[in-house]
């Protein structure tokens, strides 16, 4: 496996199908899906591994997020991966960097009102990660339902030629979504959290926000939203760490 720390090591050949798994490291088996996905469907699969800043809305968030390219090397490299793609800041925003996509329609409201900016840096980066590593596919977790919409509306707006491909959520055990920021959980604030997925399975906002309350639990946001179809969204914070996760709603159900 190749490590690429910027855009003119990444000399990649042009046979057969490319695939792309971006994501900001901190590997975990949510990635672990999207690799195995990857793997099956094209010839030469690259990961990058990049905290892009400009989607940070929190500076203390940033600083927070975990990072270590040598274990997230290792765990590409255990499922296959061909070339991990590791550029710095300064590679991606260069001195006098001013062009930024600014989406709207997907990218509006749920994480959009509360962090504002976010899908500017979210669309930016995968713009430049599609431009740089120019793969026919790339792939996406579930998770990020309202993210996942916002990249679809890009490529068919934009007519960039990558299809977006999306892997469902993985959960842990107990049900919590997988996601770097669990680690950041004390096993009291687990067991908290751990309500966030029973008031998905209600299928239904207020009695979402019930069982969300009942574990003390002030959301963020609790709202159906179209993200590929009808979607309950969740976002909240417990203690100092936000988690964000969705279910999706059969037409029918939809309250």
């Amino acid at each position: 496996m190749i490590v690429a720390r910027s855009i003119g090591e990444l000399d990649l050949p042009r046979h057969g199908v490319v695939g792309l798994v971006p994501t900001m490291g901190a590997l975990h088996g949510g990635h672990t899906a999207l690799f195995r996905a990857a793997r099956a469907a094209c010839d030469v699969l690259v990961a990058s591994v990049f905290v892009n800043p400009v989607q940070f809305s929190e500076d203390s968030d940033l600083a927070a997020y975990q990072r270590d390219l040598e274990r997230d090397a290792a765990a590409a490299e255990a499922e296959g991966v061909d070339i991990v793609f590791a550029p710095s800041a300064d590679e991606m925003y260069p001195s006098g960097f001013a062009t930024w996509v600014v989406p709207e329609g997907a990218a509006e409201g749920l994480e959009e009102d509360h962090r504002p900016g976010h899908f500017r840096g979210v669309a930016t980066v995968c713009l430049k990660l599609f431009n740089i590593v120019r793969p026919q596919i790339a792939w996406f977790g579930r998770k990020d339902a309202q993210q996942v919409a916002v990249l679809k509306q890009l490529v068919r707006d934009l007519n960039v030629p990558v299809e977006i491909r999306v892997v469902d959520t993985v959960r842990d055990g107990d049900g919590l979504a997988l996601s770097s920021r669990n680690e950041r959980l004390d096993p009291a604030e687990r067991e908290q959290a751990r309500a966030i997925r029973r008031a998905l399975e209600t299928r239904d906002q207020a009695a979402a926000r019930a069982v969300l309350a009942a574990a003390g639990v002030e959301p963020e946001y609790v709202a159906v939203a179209d993200l590929d179809g009808p979607t309950l969204a969740i976002a909240a914070r417990i203690g100092a760490v936000r988690l964000i996760d969705n279910i999706s709603i059969a037409e029918g159900e939809e309250r």
